[in-house]
């Protein structure tokens, strides 16, 4: 059978990263994957995690199977982080979660329950989006319909485009929609277009998906969740894929979350027993071990107060690596202006160059990037900003 198959095309993103390895440049700099990277260009375990590393092997708890749903005690520090420590849906039985093996594992249950539990067929996503995004909805049997998101022209978000788009769905469709850090552009919604969001849920009727996977790395662990949060104070059903790789550090962990809002608590009980359902048949129990990491930080005052410090050191590097690029690119004479890069969020970045000038960093520089353009900004190094500037102006004339 298997000789019948044909060779499947390399993962845009993933793909990138082994040509980077298989590349003998000396200098090359790998600005496509998405992993956070200090000034060293490694990607360091944070002190509070192996704090919490020491705290869970000293406890050295029995390896029998977690419930279907996952740690307790993990679903509700979650909640705390989505909701806040004093909203009643943290703990009232209205919001459940499910412990997932990464943000990925929670968006491809979400399609899964989406399809089979509540009979859902389609799903909008934005233009552009992660780009995995669609296959794994298409895996989960749902038909992928994009909205618009991105203009190019003005290098920010086009909201009007974007109400226009998501006219087109109603009930009985599921949208998502991306927390903070929108992942390829770093361009995010103002708080007053999130209002006017959650307002148009709440009139179309639409279910609202929110891909979380960047708590922290926008304004900060609590202003992030603000849009979650706008939504639930509509009283809107919701579906929340929380993913800790980025600000743990804890990638190859695949620690994730998948939390289900109802609106009273009949409603959450039977959303729960079908979720069960759909965990079971996919990878059954969650992991322990991450998850486990993550409760202790967010359960220890201390710890928890240490991590909030350091997604906070995170931001503020990922914040001045887009300044000294701009600031850079400026000084080497370019006359496109790349100021717009100062103002997205997150890891990441359309650095407003095109496909063949992409191809042209990689070809003449040794620096990889996304053919889309997108380029992760944590990535950059104040040792190599020169470098990467003199590249892209190189390509740009």
């Amino acid at each position: 059978m298997f000789e019948t198959l044909q060779l499947a095309p390399p993962d845009p993103i993933l793909g990138l990263t082994d040509a980077f390895k298989k590349d003998p440049n000396p200098n090359k700099i790998n600005l496509g994957v998405g992993v956070y990277q200090g000034e060293d260009g490694k990607t360091a375990t944070l002190a509070s995690v192996r704090k919490a590393e020491a705290l869970v092997l000293e406890q050295a708890a029995p390896k029998t199977y977690l419930p279907i749903e996952g740690s307790p005690d993990y679903g509700k520090n979650v909640r705390t982080l989505l909701f806040g420590a004093q909203d009643a849906r943290v703990s009232d039985g209205r919001a459940i979660t499910a412990q997932s093996p990464g943000g990925t594992g929670a968006l491809r249950v979400a399609a899964d329950f989406a399809r089979g539990k509540l009979g859902l067929k389609r799903i909008f996503v934005s233009d552009p989006t992660w780009a995995n995004h669609q296959q794994i909805f298409q895996a989960g049997g749902l038909e992928v319909v994009t909205y618009p998101y991105y203009d190019p022209a003005t290098k920010g978000l086009a909201f009007d485009k974007l109400l226009a788009g998501l006219a087109q769905a109603g009930k009985g469709d599921l949208v998502l929609l991306h927390a903070c850090c929108h992942n390829p552009s770093g361009v995010d919604p103002s708080r007053a277009q999130w209002e006017i969001l959650a307002e148009t849920a709440k009139e179309q009727g639409f279910l609202t998906l929110f891909d979380f996977a960047y708590q922290g790395f926008g304004d900060g662990i609590e202003a992030d969740a603000a849009p979650v949060r706008e939504f639930a104070a509509r009283d809107l059903e919701l579906i929340i894929s929380s993913s800790f790789s980025k600000n743990f550090g804890l990638y190859n962990e695949r620690v994730g979350a998948l939390t289900l809002l109802a609106n009273d608590l009949d409603a959450s009980n039977k959303a729960l027993s079908q979720l069960r359902v759909t965990v079971r048949s996919n990878y059954s129990n969650p992991s322990a071990y991450g998850a486990a990491v993550v409760n202790t930080v967010l359960a220890n005052p201390e710890l928890n107060a240490q991590w909030h410090n350091e997604v906070d050191a995170m931001r503020d590097r990922i914040a001045k690596m887009r300044k000294l690029l701009v600031q850079g690119l400026k000084a080497k004479g370019v006359k496109q202006d790349f100021s717009f890069i100062e103002h997205q969020k997150g890891m990441f970045s359309f650095a407003g160059i095109t496909p063949e000038q992409v191809d042209q960093l990689r070809e003449k520089h040794g620096i990889y990037a996304v053919r889309s353009g997108r380029i992760n900004v944590a990535g950059l190094r104040e040792s190599s900003i020169d470098r990467v500037t003199t590249a892209i102006a190189d390509v740009v004339r």
